[in-house]
């Protein structure tokens, strides 16, 4: 049996509800079965391995990702979940099971919205949103990769939260011209690459910040699901630019994130906000509370022993 369908068992004390768990749940698409137990992302302890899995999993503080995705109708609503050991990955000791949810989609998101483009070690990052669930992870794991990181947000609590996490610069796109201030913290030249949260809504700033050879990784693109995109100008300046759905990322750049993302959650001075906690009987209201946005951090939903 391959190693990527081989499967162990964990119970889940803690898992995290994202924006893309009620965007699933609302459709469309429709469901993928009569009935789903939502949520993707969670952290737990593996109580049982499948055949071929070693028993070196057996009893680890884990955490997980990606439960109900591809397939799968059990997600981490629950109290128990089975699914493949390549979704799971060993918590640190010292970060809570409430801490380790928030990993997952977001974490794994961040990554590639990072790295995509090869090493940033030494380059200028513009991470767009960055006090958000995947844009936070993303100033943090440029920051510990060697990157300046600059950031923008929306108000002045994020901006506090930007730097908290390690943004050398951070711009209110609501009250700052972002392509202006971009130029003038690069001396003109512009930045290496950028993490999107927003494509269509940010395309024409973006094309102004980034520099000549720049890239660019999309991950969402709310503000105009079908923008114009300049084609010529992005020829002119020799960009690159890469999407994405975690789903489809190469298997050898999950494992990666996958390592890099437990490397960063070790070492010290990181970030892994809980905004809320719900009961596990209360996860319609986790949904509302993540719909209803606002939050600064992420809602957590947790069985009750």
């Amino acid at each position: 049996m391959a190693a990527e369908l081989r499967s162990l068992r964990g119970s889940v004390p803690k898992g995290w509800l994202s924006p893309s768990d009620t965007y699933r749940r609302r459709g469309p698409p429709a469901m993928e079965y009569p009935r789903v137990v939502p949520n993707s992302d969670g952290a737990g302890v593996v109580d049982q391995v499948g055949p071929g899995v070693s028993r070196h999993w057996f009893g680890k503080r884990v955490w997980l990702y990606n439960g109900q995705r591809n397939g799968r109708w059990m997600g981490t609503a629950a109290e128990y979940i089975a699914l493949s050991v390549d979704l799971v990955t060993e918590l640190p000791d010292h970060v809570s099971f409430a801490e380790g949810a928030t990993l997952g989609v977001p974490a794994m998101t961040a990554h590639r919205a990072v790295f995509v483009a090869g090493p940033v070690q030494g380059k200028t990052l513009l991470v767009t949103g960055g006090a958000g669930a995947v844009g936070h992870y993303a100033v943090q794991l440029a920051t510990w990769a060697g990157a300046r990181v600059i950031a923008t947000v929306s108000s002045a609590e994020k901006a506090e939260r930007a730097r908290a996490g390690g943004a050398a610069h951070v711009i209110n796109y609501r009250q700052e011209d972002v392509a202006a201030r971009v130029l003038d913290i690069t001396g003109g030249v512009g930045v290496d690459h950028i993490a999107e949260v927003d494509f269509g809504g940010n395309l024409a700033a973006a094309l102004q910040c980034l520099r000549v050879n720049g890239s660019m990784m999309i991950y969402a693109t709310n503000g105009d699901r079908e923008p114009k995109v300049p084609v010529r100008e992005l020829m002119q300046k020799n960009l690159a630019v890469y999407a994405m759905s975690l789903a489809g990322v190469p298997h050898v750049d999950r494992r990666r994130a996958q390592s890099d993302i437990a490397a960063w959650a070790a070492s010290p001075g990181r970030i892994l906000s809980v905004a809320g906690r719900f009961p596990l009987f209360e996860t319609a209201g986790a949904h509302k509370a993540v719909e209803r946005g606002g939050k600064v951090g992420t809602i957590i939903v947790e069985p009750q022993r």
